[in-house]
């Protein structure tokens, strides 16, 4: 744990090493790159995807490793916004990474689609329930922040070490049904995911809003025990602490909206695209019913549906042809 004064210097020359949360990335970053490599043998893999998931690897990395790992337990700021980062934006990289159809295209056939039966289970949908996966990612900050589970992470070096894999965790619960790019137990309308996010957001903010003005101070003992006569105040601490988690939680919900508006623009081209394939196949099927030198009806078929119902079509002034 530092102890040193945080300058500007040791914001860029001081590093940390975090075993547990280094070893999980490595592998992570290692088996998504193996299953890459697989996938691109018989087919392709967005890049896009790939840059995504290492990018969120990265964001881990300096959440342990750089200065804010290193001040963590010192510094009420440096915790808030590795908890921010940790909760939000590494979970929503890794899951536009889309790893679940990875190791599902990566995996033989059977294998992957034993995995796919899997993921539509009862467990899975429960998990999945846009009601279960929004506690998620809502209920850790205010437990952590208002239970004894903050200060223990601070006095206890295997709790704080489980921390950082604990938060992404329940990130990526939060994040993989809501993008729905990796195969979810029951899928949902993204308009739910744009009404979850703008909850989320108030809560965030009332967070914030609580750690920033509340009167009382988190872990007061822990951190007056630290006797830190450098950098802000307890009270200052906390209240810029508070701001981060604030800020930080808005900024991620950017690129998610982004993502989303993505999503929903490619389903509804989808969408188009299987509705002017079916309308062609049916025309084409009633041009081969049509008895031979029977002609061409033309634009009659293309006349607006309210034009031929039989209610509708009084309002506006045509009936059906006979």
């Amino acid at each position: 744990m530092a102890v040193e004064p945080l300058t500007w210097a040791r914001v860029f020359t001081t590093w940390v090493f975090a075993p547990l949360s280094v070893t999980v990335i490595l592998v992570a970053a290692a088996a998504y790159l193996m299953g890459v490599r697989r996938v691109r043998r018989v087919g392709e893999w967005p890049i896009g995807r790939t840059m995504w998931f290492l990018g969120g690897l990265a964001v881990w990395a300096i959440c342990v490793c750089s200065f804010i790992g290193a001040y963590e337990r010192v510094l009420f700021t440096a915790r808030a916004a590795q908890v921010a980062l940790e909760l939000t934006v590494v979970p929503l990289f890794l899951a536009l990474g889309a790893p679940v159809t990875l190791l599902v295209e990566a995996l033989p056939p059977r294998r992957g689609e034993r995995l796919r039966t899997a993921l539509r289970g009862r467990v899975s949908r429960a998990l999945m329930f846009p009601a279960v996966s929004t506690v998620m990612l809502i209920a850790p900050p205010w437990l952590l922040y208002f239970t004894p589970w903050y200060e223990s992470t601070l006095r206890s070096g295997v709790l704080n070490t489980l921390l950082p894999v604990t938060l992404v965790a329940f990130g990526l619960l939060y994040f993989w049904p809501r993008l729905q790019l990796d195969p979810v137990g029951r899928e949902y309308p993204h308009l739910v995911s744009m009404f979850i996010t703008f909850a989320e957001v108030i809560f965030d903010g009332a967070l914030g809003i609580i750690l920033m003005f509340g009167h009382r101070l988190i872990a007061e003992s822990y951190y007056a025990g630290l006797h830190r006569a450098w950098g802000p105040s307890l009270r200052q601490d906390q209240i810029w602490g508070g701001g981060a988690l604030w800020v930080l939680g808005d900024i991620a919900g950017l690129p998610f909206l982004a993502a989303l508006g993505v999503r929903m623009f490619r389903q509804d081209r989808r969408e188009q695209a299987e509705i002017d394939r079916r309308l062609d196949a049916e025309l084409a099927a009633q041009h081969a019913a049509r008895p031979a030198g029977e002609p061409d009806p033309g634009p009659e078929m293309m006349r607006p549906w309210w034009e031929t119902d039989p209610i509708l079509s009084k309002r506006y002034g045509r009936g059906p042809r006979g």
